[in-house]
């Protein structure tokens, strides 16, 4: 069994490893939980996705960086490339500075692959779709 957490209502959801492209949903709230984009992380929801099973492919980045800006359609396609097997989340830095501070972020963006609560790779500078797709791929 794999821990999912709802992107929607932050449920935690046990999938059995296999059935995890079959599309499943929340058992709480009923919403799929793989929805082809990445999951808007806050203070409220990022340990809870960080420590599941399922590896967290993390963008770092602030509303005032023109690369974050320009690697964004690119990440949100990369979530269409990675999911099921990885859930991609996006933390504005701006906004949640402590949990920016907790990894050491200096220089955005950044990505961090993270899986049950540790860190596993980690990358800055933008990417296109496929090669964040193939540097995640290539992490676990």
């Amino acid at each position: 069994m794999t821990t999912v957490i709802c992107p929607n209502c932050n449920s935690t959801n046990r999938v059995p490893q296999e059935r995890l492209g079959d599309n499943p949903n929340c058992g709480r709230c009923g919403v799929p939980l793989f929805q082809g984009h990445p999951v808007t992380l806050t203070a409220a929801n990022f340990d809870r996705h960080v420590n599941a099973d399922l590896p967290l492919l993390v963008d770092f980045w602030a509303e005032w960086c023109g690369p974050c800006k320009m690697m964004a359609p690119q990440f949100e396609a990369a979530a269409r490339l990675l999911e099921p097997h990885f859930r991609l989340g996006k933390l504005e830095t701006e906004a949640e500075q402590q949990i920016a501070g907790r990894y050491g972020i200096r220089g955005i963006p950044t990505m961090i692959i993270f899986r049950a609560g540790k860190e596993i790779a980690r990358q800055s500078g933008a990417m296109s779709a496929s090669q964040i797709a193939q540097w995640a791929q290539s992490r676990l």
